[in-house]
């Protein structure tokens, strides 16, 4: 009998002997039906909300830049098609503080083929053919039928008044500004003709420069990421391919060489910190007496482009004393597992702690190799939904319709009021301000669909949550069922199903989505809840509230606790769903129920196993990451030629180091997901059976050894 008599009744029953008992129940009916068709129609909701938005959506505003009557310079198959370049008739106006209000300059703004690279004035150009050619292709369309010279130009706003030697950044014209001297300059004068016969400043141009870039600052950093990304994708699918078969090649060589392997582990792991720390201290010291080195980080501020921040001490600096701190815990983590044995596996001497002992994971792993190969699958269903809430995220963002408002510089009753440019010259709004203008201003859109956008964005991160959940949770009861299908097995392996990974898998589709919905809707929700807290969070980190803070502080670590706990629930649940076939809350009960009831049992499990499976993760990320950082960073003179040449070349190596570890997560949960199943399965073989004749115990053999259980048909030692 288990020790944790006096929890019995309390905590329920313990399982009584049933001889037809013969692991995973096969007649069983469908569990948690209503939430199983609540989650259907989400689904079709979901599908509605993402054909909604493909239909209204156009990615085409993200990428390219748009003039000012809505349309997109560069776009192909379009008359602008070569015309990539966004032209501001006058970038001064970008001075004013509606720009950072708005997201808009209140200046016409045209496509153009290139930017100017010279001083030009109306006035001068328009006197000289050569001149007047090239002006106008800055010009609108119409500007040669005009009758009425330059002063029906100007009002009617055809043309610039000037040009400037300009140069392209993020697809617009913005002037070429320089220093000399101690002087702004723009094309190596620090004078210049507004086109009125005013001489001005270069500095005047400074302001405006300065709103416009502020406005296209993170839309800059996003292009530059999403080129760096169509440049480097197949590259980055390289790596992540690498990081699977290293992944798959250490679980296999987990199964056959498992002892060896711990040591290769902790060894390599160690080995790839120290060298990481060497690395950061070459940087470190390589950076000695250079100019600017000595910067903080605090004084440079947050900078878009990353590679600043390598041409600072105190970032290698940092890196190192983490790195070092890493290797300090894990040296003495290793130490204290191993001192426990000859070798750091799992030896406890405690029972529970014996379950997770190497044998027993080995025969059942061996005996189920196909599940190794399940989280593949499991990938490709991510894969889909994680593609899946990013385009209808992308086309949801962007079905948006252009809004064009009234710009003017003097005083107008209409100005900032919305406008429609196909009429405006004869419109009221034209007749009342004579030199105001129907410019393009932003995105956005009064009807039903706009006004409930953000509700619609707000379903689709929502369902993202519960797709990936359900995705998750599906893998768990797939592979618990496939594992107690073998623990079991009265003689193993010849009772064990033929394909018990893709019974299991069947039996958990067609019996339990309604349980795998209900779980994953219930993690979903505090996941949500945390998202919600994180933005809030996000918008009041200006205020200095401290009780604000405090009481935002305490919501987030009560509900990252309460995730967790939903996780560990979720997990037990699933395995005595895959074994009974009960619905979600009976199953949840049950477990909760036999682990009290064995909550010794539980207090003492050994976590030596996480721990080893951690160190496999790490030492997979660092392998992969450290051939990503050599590869991309051109410090490898063999990859020069072949290395993509990118903006920020860390966007590959954290996509690649962050997918690592998503990869080998996923294959190493199998071992986690076969620990927590045999433990829950050992538990019920404890309370069912009592080693006799009639009650054999069914845990593995080497199982028995180790915990100094034998049956009594097994003879004596």
């Amino acid at each position: 009998m288990p020790e944790e008599g006096e929890f019995y009744g309390k905590h329920g029953e313990p399982r009584k002997y049933d001889s037809s008992f013969k692991g995973p129940i096969q007649n069983r009916g469908c569990t948690d039906i209503l939430c199983c068709v609540l989650f259907i129609l989400a689904l079709l909701g979901y599908f509605a909300v993402g054909i909604l938005a493909w239909s209204q959506g156009d990615p085409r505003k993200v990428i390219y830049p748009t003039d000012s009557r809505g349309q997109f310079c560069g776009q192909a198959g379009t008359p602008l098609e070569k015309k990539g370049m966004l032209f501001y008739f006058n970038i001064m106006k970008c001075a004013s503080p509606m720009v950072l209000l708005e997201f808009q300059c209140p200046t016409s703004q045209m496509c153009v083929e290139t930017c100017p690279d010279k001083f030009l004035t109306l006035v001068k150009a328009y006197t000289n053919k050569k001149d007047w050619d090239y002006y106008k292709t800055f010009c609108k369309e119409g500007v040669s039928n005009i009758i009425g010279g330059i002063p029906e130009i100007l009002k009617q706003g055809l043309c610039p008044s000037m040009l400037t030697p300009s140069k392209p950044f993020t697809r617009r014209c913005f002037p070429a500004l320089g220093l000399k001297g101690g002087l702004i300059t723009v094309g190596n004068n620090s004078h210049f003709d507004d086109g009125s016969g005013t001489m001005r400043d270069a500095k005047d141009l400074v302001d405006g420069v300065k709103n416009a870039t502020v406005v296209m600052e993170a839309r800059q950093v996003v292009m530059k990421i999403f080129e760096d990304y169509t440049k480097s994708w197949y590259w980055i699918l390289i790596g992540l391919i690498i990081a699977m078969l290293t992944s798959l090649l250490f679980i296999v060589l987990l199964r056959f060489l498992a002892g060896i392997m711990v040591w290769v582990m902790i060894v390599m792991v160690i080995l790839v910190l120290g060298y990481g720390i060497f690395h950061c201290y070459m940087e470190y010291a390589a950076l000695k007496g250079e100019a600017g080195s000595n910067v903080t980080l605090q004084e440079i501020g947050f900078q878009t482009d990353f590679a600043v921040y390598l041409q600072i001490r105190q970032t290698w600096l940092a890196f190192m004393i983490i790195l070092a701190i890493v290797e300090v815990i894990i040296i003495s983590c290793s130490s204290s597992s191993g001192r426990g044995s000859s070798s750091p596996s799992l030896s406890s001497k405690k029972p529970a702690g014996k379950i997770s002992h190497k044998a027993s994971i080995k025969e059942t792993i061996g005996h189920v190799m196909c599940s190794l190969f399940y989280p593949i699958f499991t990938f490709l269903l991510l894969a889909i939904v994680i593609a899946y809430w990013a385009v209808t995220a992308v086309f949801l963002s962007t079905s948006n319709q252009p809004i064009y408002k009234v710009f003017n510089e003097t005083m107008c009753d209409h100005s900032r009021k919305t406008c429609e440019p196909a009429n405006y010259s004869i419109s009221i709004e034209k007749t009342q301000c004579p030199d105001s203008e129907c410019l393009f201003a932003f995105y956005g859109g009064e009807t039903a669909y706009h006004k409930y956008l953000i509700g619609l964005q707000f379903y689709n991160v929502f369902l993202f949550f519960w797709c990936a959940n359900f995705v998750t949770a599906l893998g768990q009861m797939t592979l618990a069922g496939a594992f107690a299908s073998h623990y079991w097995a009265f003689k193993k392996p010849d009772d064990v199903p033929a394909f018990p990974v893709f019974s299991s898998l069947g039996r958990s589709l067609r019996y339990h989505t309604g349980t795998l919905a209900f779980g994953s809707l219930i993690l979903s929700i505090v996941q949500i809840i945390r998202v919600l807290l994180e933005y809030l969070d996000h918008k009041l980190k200006g205020a200095h509230n401290k009780c604000t803070k405090f009481l935002l502080c305490c919501l987030k670590c009560c509900f990252w606790c309460l995730e967790k706990c939903i996780k560990f629930l979720n997990r037990n649940a699933y395995i005595m769903t895959a074994i009974y076939g009960n619905n979600f809350c009976t199953s949840a009960k049950n477990a909760f129920f036999l682990l009290m009831r064995n909550m010794i049992r539980v207090a003492v499990l050994d976590k030596v196993t996480d721990f080893l499976l951690f160190l496999g993760k790490l030492l997979i990320v660092g392998l992969v990451g450290i051939f990503a950082f050599f590869f991309f960073s051109g410090r490898v003179k063999a990859f020069e030629d072949t290395a993509p040449h990118l903006h920020y070349y860390w966007v590959p190596i954290l996509t690649v180091a962050v997918g690592s570890y998503l990869i080998a997560h996923g294959f190493f949960s199998v071992y986690a997901m076969c620990v927590d199943t045999l433990f829950l399965c050992f538990l019920e073989d404890l309370e069912r059976n009592d080693g006799s004749a009639e009650r054999p115990y069914l845990m593995p053999e080497n199982l028995r050894k180790v915990l100094n259980k034998k049956n009594k048909t097994e003879p004596a030692e």
